[in-house]
């Protein structure tokens, strides 16, 4: 078949309802990173996932993807109205329930979706089109040749028109059938490349948009968890259990595996027995760790580099602190459990490992159990992870309730998934104006991958002691690239320390080793005469990566006079088939970082950025600079000021008020996005894209503002205070440990 042709599918049912089949030919020598690999796991089952057109003219499709705030509802309503020329609001996008039947196609993350279903959901589309003209042909008996469709409506050259919905139970098929189509080509897209406003959005500023806590099932009432003084410890006995049990509105004080659960009439109610509760907790598996304890362990961990060179090299160790990964809307589910069945609804990353995950819990065929995703409020890497959901089952059955279970902010900084600590240590040798070889450790706490690739087969093996170690590893080496010319490239990753709740955070480790590759990087070109965005001209492989870093370069005015303090810096990284770069200029004069910030943290201020990304097609231009533009907003914070801080087994930060992300005050007044023209027939990965360069691109513009090469991250790391403030709760405060933390 030509190259936009493929196979689809027409499937049985009283209204036309359509599929895509594709066929990957390419073997192992082919697939070279993380998405690609996904993207492979997923085609085989590309076919389940079906396009329904309604009597109404409507279009509906199940995305077995999570929304949660990436825009992919958007983008996926988009390709759908492209293909089958239909305006962007006739499309409704839901979000699938667990389907285990999906294997690996149900994952959302590594910037994949956009990639995988791009063809499949436009073949599926393609496949209705076709089948809408072909029963308006046999219905009027002229030439399918003959008719056009435009805006929902087809027409034919005698006058007559008739919309898609009035034709979609004659287009319809008893049995499944198999149909060849084209793919509209890209010179004729008009959806497609175009910017286009969320469909959501209107929604999500007035309130109407649908999360977990704001589902209406039936007696499923508020419940929290009163969760341990350190990570990971256990519940024991309950000093004042029937006192809490008495207390207004609780129905329900019951400890669970996590801790002791508690359900009211009110969150308000959950939170004043949770601090009531008295409970004698069983010490974590972390418990009396530091920081320092943690890098004595990174140090004993690390690899070491090869032999030392003969010939000139610059070097350079650098340390990334603990980040959490607690997202807007924290962790919650609502769960129904009764003897013979589950229900459960959650923003779900990996729905499919969940539903089984739980259905195990449970004691109950995984038939038995209903998952629901629900769209979700910021994610990037957290809900891959499920711990509501498994804690709400688990509290439901045993109080044979339904339950609405939410974290409490400090549970999702104390208890919660964390980017983990890691070392980077970088050499690059060169001799006059070659380099020889790169060679870079990365040495982190262990990431959980127990999500797999998405079911449970994968999930187990993951969880494995050797398992564990083989998915970082692939993780790790898939989700790298080697962008410059840097002769003979080792990159290596070890990993040590279990015990911690860590997972991806806007991706798994590329944010930390970009940083450290690009500070060593400037400092090569400092050792070779050639200034930050010469010497990586100079040794980018290829003239796409160049266009990006000239186009930030001119847009941001490289080289222009600054005040002494203040500097730009550059940055490149490339991911998942898209290249960006980054400029930024940092003020790092006294008055800029002595400035008094009321509840917060003063220090260097980002005053312009300037960011440019190439993916390929991108489908919604619109929905990709914002995604670059909180992109930037990560890498400024994990660059500044946005860590956590390990003491005895628990971190300090309990909420935002004291876990300083990036804040109006930190935020640049200058900001543009360049989304580059890209003459590609295929989108590339955006969502984990604008970390990397930005925060590598702010800790480069540091260096030359100070001085000073920056090895701790955040810079400011060691410098926040947490004396206590009306808004800033002491530890033993925090609703998350109780009443008996001394």
């Amino acid at each position: 078949m030509k190259r936009r042709r493929f196979l689809g599918y027409v499937l049985a049912g009283p209204v036309l309802v359509t599929a895509a089949s594709t066929r990957a030919d390419a073997d192992i020598t082919d697939i070279l990173d993380l998405n690609d690999i996904m993207t492979a796991a997923a085609l085989p089952t590309s076919g389940l996932i079906a396009v329904e057109v309604n009597a109404d003219g409507t279009v509906s499709f199940a995305l077995p993807r999570a929304e949660v705030g990436q825009g992919i509802t958007t983008s996926t309503a988009m390709l759908i109205a492209e293909e089958l020329s239909i305006p962007v609001r006739r499309v409704r996008i839901t979000l699938a329930d667990a389907r285990p039947e999906l294997l690996f196609n149900q994952l959302t993350g590594a910037s994949n979706t956009t990639i995988a279903t791009y063809t499949p959901i436009r073949v599926a589309a393609a496949v209705a089109r076709e089948r809408l003209l072909q029963a308006a042909a046999t219905s009027w008996n002229v030439s399918r040749a003959g008719l056009t469709l435009k805006a929902g409506v087809i027409s034919d050259r005698a006058g007559r028109s008739v919309d898609i919905g009035a034709l979609a139970g004659k287009a319809a098929s008893a049995k499944t059938l198999a149909v060849p189509v084209e793919l509209a080509p890209r010179e004729s897209f008009t959806v497609i490349g175009r910017p286009q406003n969320r469909i959501d959005a209107r929604d999500a500023v007035t309130g109407r948009k649908t999360f977990a806590m704001d589902l209406d099932v039936p007696g499923a009432k508020p419940a929290m968890i009163c969760r341990p003084p350190t990570i990971n410890g256990r519940p024991g006995p309950i000093a004042n259990l029937a006192e809490v049990r008495a207390m207004p509105g609780v129905t329900d004080v019951v400890p669970i595996s996590t801790g002791v659960a508690v359900r009211a009439d009110t969150f308000g109610q959950c939170i004043d027995a949770v601090r009531a509760l008295r409970v004698a907790w069983q010490p974590g598996p972390v418990d009396g760790k530091s920081e320092q304890t943690v890098l004595k362990e990174l140090a004993a961990a690390e690899l070491p580099l090869g032999p030392r060179p003969l010939t000139p090299f610059v070097e350079g160790r650098f340390t990334f602190h603990f980040r959490s990964n607690s997202a807007l809307e924290t962790n919650c589910a609502v769960a129904d459990v009764r003897a013979d069945r589950a229900e459960i609804w959650s923003a779900l990353k990996s729905p499919i490992v969940a539903k089984q995950a739980i259905a195990a819990k449970l004691g109950l065929l995984p038939d038995r159990v209903t998952v629901h995703v629900t769209e979700g409020g910021g994610s990037f890497g957290r809900k891959l992870f499920f711990d509501a959901a498994l804690e709400a089952a688990e509290l439901s059955r045993k109080i044979g309730k339904p339950v609405r279970l939410m974290w409490h902010r400090a549970d999702d900084s104390r208890q919660g998934r964390t980017h983990p600590m890691a070392t980077s240590r970088v050499r690059i040798a060169y001799a006059g104006d070659l380099v020889l070889g790169f060679e870079q450790r990365h040495t982190s706490v262990t990431t959980d991958l127990g999500h797999g690739l998405g079911e449970l087969l994968t999930a187990m093996a993951a969880r494995l002691p050797i398992g564990d170690q083989a998915f970082a590893q692939t993780f790790f080496q898939f989700s790298h690239t080697s962008p410059y010319r840097f002769g003979i490239h080792s990159r290596l990753l070890a990993e040590t320390g279990k015990g911690f709740n860590t997972g991806s955070m806007r991706n798994v480790y590329s944010p930390d080793t970009t940083c450290a590759r690009e500070l060593m990087v400037d400092q090569l070109g400092l050792r070779m005469g050639k200034d930050p965005l010469r010497v990586r001209r100079d040794f980018l492989r290829d003239d796409r990566a160049r266009a990006v870093l000239t186009a930030v370069a001119e847009a941001g005015q490289w080289g222009r006079a600054l005040p002494a303090g203040v500097a730009q810096g550059i940055a490149f990284h490339a991911e998942y088939k898209a290249v960006s770069a980054c400029l930024v200029e940092i003020d790092c004069r006294p008055a800029t970082v002595n400035r008094p910030i009321r509840d917060g943290v003063g220090g260097p201020r980002v005053t312009k950025a300037v960011f440019a990304v190439d993916v390929g097609l991108a489908v919604n231009p619109r929905g990709l600079e914002a995604q670059m533009m909180g992109g930037v907003m990560d890498g400024i914070a994990l660059a500044l000021t946005s860590s956590l801080h390990l003491q005895d087994g628990h971190f300090l930060e309990a909420s935002w008020d004291n876990y300083f992300y990036t804040r109006q005050w930190n935020t640049p007044p200058d900001l543009r996005i360049i989304v580059m023209p890209s003459s590609s027939d295929e989108p590339g990965g955006a969502g984990e894209l604008g970390v990397a360069a930005s925060m590598a691109a702010v800790a480069c513009a540091y260096a030359r503002a100070t001085g000073t090469l920056p090895t701790v991250f955040p810079i400011n790391h060691g410098t926040l205070s947490f004396t206590p403030k009306p808004t800033i709760p002491p530890v033993p405060e925090s609703p998350s440990t109780g009443g008996t933390v001394a």
